[in-house]
């Protein structure tokens, strides 16, 4: 694996069948919001694979947490499911794949997926979003008018200081 990580998203799940298909959402958020799409299908694949295994091994009656993370590195997508018990799909060993004990106790199940050809992790664009407002302040209409000296004084409030600006 490569260490030099240009981005990252994870998603805390719980062990659980219902892990699977929330894994294979988060990973198609992701990569549409890293606009590598073309990625999707194999890489939630892989993540439902990762993750369906995490769960086969799980205990339902005290199910643990799962950490899903997708990393950037390189030339690679790197699918990681963390957690006490995890384990490597039979159709995922023997590739650019593994399973690694942690030191803080715990297991790491990952797979390498190639980015798409002339694409490394550095040329992939974070992604963008538009300030929008919530709806509920859109249906209060237009920003109130803020008196500055207000906001200054809130701000010296929950600041704490002793000793207070005099005009």
């Amino acid at each position: 694996m490569n260490a030099q990580t240009e981005q990252v998203d994870d998603l805390r799940l719980v062990a659980l069948p219902t892990a699977v298909n929330v894994a294979d959402l988060f990973v198609r958020f992701s990569l549409g919001e890293w606009r590598l799409r073309s990625m999707q299908d194999e890489a939630a694949q892989t993540a439902r694979r990762l993750v369906g295994a995490a769960v086969d091994v799980a205990d339902r009656r005290l199910p643990h947490l799962l950490l899903v993370r997708l990393r950037l590195s390189g030339s690679h997508l790197v699918v990681e499911v963390e957690g006490n018990r995890v384990a490597l799909p039979p159709e995922l060993a023997g590739g650019r794949a593994g399973l690694v004990d942690l030191t803080a106790g715990g297991r790491l199940a990952w797979c390498e997926l190639t980015l798409p050809s002339g694409m490394n992790a550095s040329a992939v664009p974070l992604p963008r979003r538009e300030p929008r407002r919530s709806p509920a302040a859109e249906q209060l209409g237009d920003e109130p008018d803020v008196d500055p000296e207000l906001i200054q004084r809130i701000l010296y409030g929950l600041g704490g200081a002793a000793e207070r600006r005099r005009d």
